[in-house]
């Protein structure tokens, strides 16, 4: 490496450091809770009826905050591993963000849309998108790991339920023409998966 490239690839990778990265990510997906929150709106009405009749918003809503709350939870565990930022990384995390910032949109879409098979497919290509982001992102940060052996293992198994949940989001959003429900319900599962042990990953804990 020439010393020319060897002071540009120094000073691309003094951007920023991971912590005001990861600050700045816990910030963009407060906000994207908050503006989920604004969309539970009071019905006009008072009529029992009319509240039941917001269902879909609140199930939606409920599904939504669970997975982006995943998503924080795993980002911030993800980055106790980044060494240092990088264009590649600062620009991969940007597009996980911007992923994630679309699930507010499909999830109002969902409720206002009367829960059809068209905004429940939405709703699923949201989700599907952002996991996909999460799984690159992953990618760029794991290649920073300083004993990736001693990380394989959890590699792994990350991996595989990385491939488990997106396989899932993919078939919802077919399946949505089948039933609405069917995508809610797929949604669901993939979030389950992130709550209960991996046992049925070979991790017992």
């Amino acid at each position: 490496m020439s010393p020319r490239t060897s002071v540009i690839a120094s000073m691309t990778e003094k951007i920023m450091g991971p912590a005001r990265l990861e600050a700045f990510s816990d910030g963009v997906l407060a906000v994207i809770i908050t503006i989920m929150v604004l969309d539970l709106k009071v019905p006009a009405s008072r009529d029992p009826a009319a509240l039941l009749a917001l269902w879909p918003t609140f199930l939606s809503y409920l599904l939504s905050y669970l997975v982006v709350a995943i998503y924080w939870v795993n980002h911030h565990r993800l980055f106790h591993l980044c060494r240092r930022v990088n264009n590649t990384l600062l620009w991969v995390n940007i597009l996980y963000l911007f992923c994630i910032s679309l699930i507010p949109f499909a999830t109002a879409y969902l409720g206002a849309g009367g829960f059809t098979a068209f905004s429940a497919a939405i709703y699923g290509s949201s989700m599907l998108l952002a996991n996909l982001a999460a799984f690159r992102l992953r990618g760029v940060i794991a290649a920073q790991v300083e004993d990736p052996a001693a990380f394989a293992e959890v590699h792994r198994r990350t991996l595989m339920k990385g491939y488990v949940s997106a396989s899932l989001y993919a078939a919802s959003i077919p399946l949505a023409y089948v039933h609405p429900a069917v995508t809610l319900v797929l949604c669901f599962v993939v979030a389950a998966m992130y709550f209960l042990p991996d046992a049925w990953l070979g991790e017992s804990d």
